[in-house]
């Protein structure tokens, strides 16, 4: 491998690795167009056939929707594996998703803890998401007790996040 070469890949790899931190941004804050952005416009989504499957833009419609429902709402991703074929590549990532939701009179949480089986391509010299699969490896939800209040995280453009990292949808 060349210097050249060498370099390309390594911003490749970073490349898509924002992609992927991006969409966990995108579902967090609600940011429906930053998690459009990540997807190429024929872009599909597996999710399951009980959750959704269908246009990978969709899917953040959706998860956006459902999170409107939700208290509060983190996703965490680790263990990124990419492997580069010239202007596709394939990745894996662990996710755990936590989600908490008033239910009548009990603070609950959501646990999920799965990986994204992602298909990326590069077109007009961006990559973007082109299949991304969810294996769900296990799940849990129980009644909890919150801590505190904690006024700062906002689940939009307002959060504090935007005012050090952008605005950037791509």
């Amino acid at each position: 491998m060349t210097a050249t070469t060498t370099l390309q890949a390594l911003m490749d790899h970073q490349a898509i690795t924002d992609l992927i931190y991006r969409y966990c941004r995108a579902v967090d804050r609600l940011d429906i167009a930053l998690g459009h952005s990540i997807w190429h416009a024929d872009g599909i989504a597996d999710y399951g056939a009980g959750y959704y499957q269908g246009p990978g833009k969709g899917v953040i419609d959706l998860i956006c929707e459902n999170h409107l429902l939700m208290l509060h709402h983190s996703h965490q991703v680790a263990n990124v594996l990419i492997e580069l074929d010239g202007d596709h590549a394939g990745s894996e990532s662990y996710v755990q998703v936590t989600l908490r939701l008033q239910h009548q009179q009990t603070l609950q949480q959501i646990s999920v803890w799965g990986r994204y089986i992602d298909s990326w391509s590069r077109r007009d010299n961006r990559w973007g998401l082109d299949k991304r699969t969810l294996v769900i490896d296990f799940d849990e939800i129980r009644e909890v007790a919150a801590m505190g209040q904690h006024g700062l995280a906002q689940r939009d453009r307002t959060d504090p996040s935007y005012s050090v990292v952008g605005n950037h949808d791509t």
